[in-house]
């Protein structure tokens, strides 16, 4: 079983958290279906700075599952994005996702979330994407990230990006196909009803 842990907080885009968490969980229901013996495929959850609910964009309340100092090991993090400047000033968290990154198969990012895995130093050197709206300041405040528009996601290998709020489904999408299979990925679609867009950038991580 693939654990995939999504990071909740204040002012969070909704869509960059309920997006993957719905990918992930309709892929366990579609493998379910033609495996009723087999166990999920992936566990969803949330975690928070603490167990207290967050309030994301437009109001919408959001209950962790873990905090911090006590989440599971996590296969697959997920940052999502939204108004992320006081993310951004909190060292506690910015250390977490530094230190949680080493042990995941995958690390990445929806939208604003980027900015996130920048100043924990994770796209140092990388090429990522953001949202269409935030291309620039991430540029501008981490230099050292090749930042890319017009994608739904970058696949760097163990750190993967994408694009702004919806692109999150997206990506998701092509990490179940990753992680999984391309039918299983196709089939989850199919069934979230969602026109998988898949004008990425793969970097080939061999060296020239």
């Amino acid at each position: 079983m693939t654990t995939v842990g999504i990071y909740i907080f204040d002012d969070a885009e909704i869509l960059d958290v309920a997006g993957p968490y719905e990918v992930f969980a309709t892929a366990s229901r579609m493998h379910e279906r033609d495996n009723p013996a087999a166990g999920p495929l992936f566990s969803v959850f949330m975690v928070g700075r603490t167990r207290s609910p967050v309030r994301a964009r437009a109001g919408f309340i959001l209950t962790p599952d873990h905090q911090l100092s006590d989440a599971p090991p996590i296969d697959v993090l997920i940052i999502p994005g939204g108004v992320v400047a006081a993310e951004l000033e909190r060292a506690d968290l910015i250390d977490w996702i530094a230190r949680s990154a080493p042990k995941t198969r995958i690390t990445a990012s929806v939208c604003t979330g980027a900015f996130l895995l920048a100043k924990a130093g994770l796209l140092d050197g990388k090429t990522a994407t953001t949202h269409w709206e935030d291309i620039d300041d991430l540029q501008r405040l981490f230099p050292s990230v090749k930042v890319v528009g017009d994608v739904r996601w970058v696949d760097e290998g163990s750190i993967v990006s994408s694009g702004g709020i919806a692109a999150g489904i997206d990506m998701s999408l092509h990490l179940v196909e990753r992680l999984e299979t391309s039918e299983l990925a196709r089939r989850t679609a199919r069934q979230m009803d969602f026109d998988w867009r898949r004008a990425s950038i793969t970097v080939d991580p061999s060296p020239q």
